[in-house]
């Protein structure tokens, strides 16, 4: 199946490891120019350049924290420079620590906000005049299996990823006259060095992979070809929806 991602631009946060890693990997795969991003630049580095020996494609590496505005306004400037604009950007963050209610003080849930809210909110006002003078693009946001279905503790990404969700779905109302597609995925337990800390660190994590029907964590890769897809134009008529890879973990019926 042809996505249609030849020589499109993708802005990929959080992406020297992980998902969003796995994510850039595979938008590369379908032939689009990515830009990765990360704080630590050796996995940075390492990051973009077995993309490139993957792939063959280009690849942008900007280090640099997008939760602080002054790095991440030199993030941005550094991508619009080297391209004109962005085609696809695909928000990202990692975790917020795990840990109940009154275990966090006023700073952990100022620095959730900035890490999960305000860093989303500002990449798509960076990107999104463009995507609209263009009449073309995709926002797809990264958040959790934990904004359909809470999960013990981990009250930060409950609570502040939610707001991406409503973030998500009020675009996509906006955004629809301007081509612009904008959803939301909900990765569940899947093989990642984020998911082994938490099991490391916390009890309640050890029995997660019984809670999941297809009886296994996800893999990246898996998580990956939601993230292509959506991103593709085979996908121009879904906007507004949160999709879940979670291997049949959430329960609801909607």
């Amino acid at each position: 199946m042809d996505l249609g991602l030849k020589d499109k631009v993708a802005f990929i946060a959080a992406s020297s490891q992980g998902l969003g890693k796995a994510a850039a990997l595979e938008l590369a795969q379908e032939g689009a120019k990515v830009i990765i991003n990360g704080r630590n630049k050796i996995n940075l580095e390492s990051a973009k350049q077995e993309i490139k020996r993957q792939t063959g494609q280009e690849v942008l590496a900007l280090a640099g924290d997008l939760s602080d505005s002054i790095q991440r306004e030199q993030i941005v400037n550094d991508a619009l420079q080297t391209y004109n604009t962005i085609d696809i950007l695909v928000t990202n963050t990692g975790g917020p620590p795990s840990g109940k209610f009154e275990t966090f003080d006023e700073q952990h849930w100022d620095n959730a906000y900035r890490n999960l809210l305000a860093a989303t909110v500002s990449l798509i006002k960076a990107f999104l005049p463009a995507m609209k003078q263009k009449q073309w693009g995709r926002i797809i946001a990264i958040t959790s299996q934990a904004v359909k279905q809470p999960v013990n503790n981990l009250v930060l990404s409950n609570s502040v990823r939610a707001s991406v969700v409503g973030l998500v779905k009020t675009l996509s109302n906006e955004l629809g006259s301007y081509n612009i597609t904008v959803n939301n995925i909900m990765p569940g337990y899947t093989e990642t060095e984020r998911l082994k800390k938490l099991i490391e660190n916390d009890a309640s994590f050890s029995s997660a992979k019984s809670e999941i029907p297809l009886g296994r964590f996800g893999r990246p890769e898996e998580f990956a070809a939601a993230v292509a897809f959506l991103a593709s134009e085979r996908a121009g008529f879904i906007t507004g929806v949160s999709l879940a890879v979670d291997g049949g973990w959430i329960k609801s019926l909607l």
